[in-house]
């Protein structure tokens, strides 16, 4: 089945998702892929309409993004507008998976560290209440699933 459109999934959507989002978008214009739809949403309603944190957006803009993005919640009619639903941990996976109505739409969601070749993390880490390090491990772990998440669009089309 042909990879259309990705999102990306974590609590709030302040923080990892809008950073797979933005990485997402560059790997696609840096391998002249249009029409892929990428967006972001959070399980919890938190941010609802906040523009990514603003520590997460000075990591991308550092590697040369453009962030782009407003926080809204994860809903069950996802499903129907995404090919692949990627969460950042296991109980983002789990929440996303309680709105699944099928196989189908189960089927669609893959933890986003399953798309990494150089990191070997079981999740990605919420940078929330950390450091400046917490957002640079994000932003790489980003880099290394993103590319992970273009081979299968290439190899799924």
């Amino acid at each position: 089945m042909a990879i259309n459109s990705v999102l990306f999934v974590c609590l709030g959507n302040i923080c990892r998702s809008p950073a797979g989002e933005n990485v997402m978008r560059r790997v696609l214009q840096e391998n002249g892929a249009s029409g892929v739809k990428v967006d972001s949403a959070g399980t919890a309603g938190y941010h609802i309409g906040k523009r990514p944190d603003a520590r997460m957006s000075a990591e991308l803009e550092s590697r040369g993004m453009r962030v782009v993005g407003s926080a809204r919640q994860f809903t069950a009619q996802d499903y129907s507008e995404f090919d692949l639903i990627v969460p950042m941990d296991n109980e983002n996976t789990k929440n996303v998976l309680k709105l699944a109505k099928s196989a189908g739409d189960k089927a669609k969601v893959k933890p986003f560290m399953s798309f990494c070749k150089e990191f070997t993390n079981d999740e990605v880490p919420d940078p929330y209440y950390g450091g400046a390090e917490g957002f640079t491990l994000v932003a790489d772990l980003m880099e290394d699933g993103c590319r992970g998440i273009w081979q299968e669009i290439q190899s799924a089309s």
